[in-house]
């Protein structure tokens, strides 16, 4: 079993800047080093969508949108996952999620982003 809580969402202005944690609980016989992990969004009215991973090995990727503006991270020894926001966009306002992919996939319940002109 795994277990996710997102953290550090808010409300900002275009061009500032928030960093979102993600804090990783699983049984004893499960390491998130072994784990893909991921983030995604939700804006309004629209479908969950991708944000950006990092895989187990370290390699990242990211959404055409928010590459160059976001950076996805991990921290294995403390199980937490970041996703730090630069330069944000009203696009950007939306329901965020972390997930975690070990053999088989978990969610977090969502940490809010408000993003206003």
């Amino acid at each position: 079993q795994v277990q996710l809580a997102e953290s550090g969402g808010g409300s900002v202005q275009a061009g500032g800047s928030l960093k979102l944690s993600c804090a990783i609980s699983t049984d004893s016989h499960l390491s998130i080093s072994t784990c893909n992990l991921y983030w995604y969004r939700r804006p309004p009215g629209k479908d969950r969508e991708f944000v950006a991973e990092v895989a187990k090995t370290g390699a990242t990727d990211y959404q055409d949108s928010v590459r160059g503006r976001f950076t996805i991270s991990r921290d294995n020894a403390k199980n937490i996952l970041y996703l730090q926001m630069n330069n944000l966009k009203t696009d950007d306002t939306a329901v965020y999620y972390c997930a975690s992919f070990c053999s088989k996939t978990y969610w977090g319940q969502g940490t809010q982003v408000t993003v206003s002109s």
